[in-house]
């Protein structure tokens, strides 16, 4: 059974607020695994979740998407 966070949203938002992956990892603002995690769609903590949409005045909605079997067998 395939159920995800898909976290393509937050990419997307980061690209448009002008926060590289560079700045995150310079700045310390979540670990290099987290933002490994994020890459392959792995699981984060609230935690993470939540520097993120701090940093980006957002809602977690606004960083990530629930994609289900379902989903992926249109």
């Amino acid at each position: 059974m395939y159920i995800a966070i898909k976290f393509d949203k937050l990419f997307s938002l980061m690209k448009k607020r002008g926060l590289s992956t560079y700045r995150i990892r310079k700045e310390n603002i979540i670990s290099q695994s987290a933002l490994t995690s994020l890459n392959n769609d792995k699981g984060v903590t609230t935690n993470t979740i939540n520097k993120l949409c701090k940093i980006l005045n957002c809602q977690p909605g606004d960083i990530m998407e629930y994609v289900d079997e379902d989903d992926t067998n249109i």
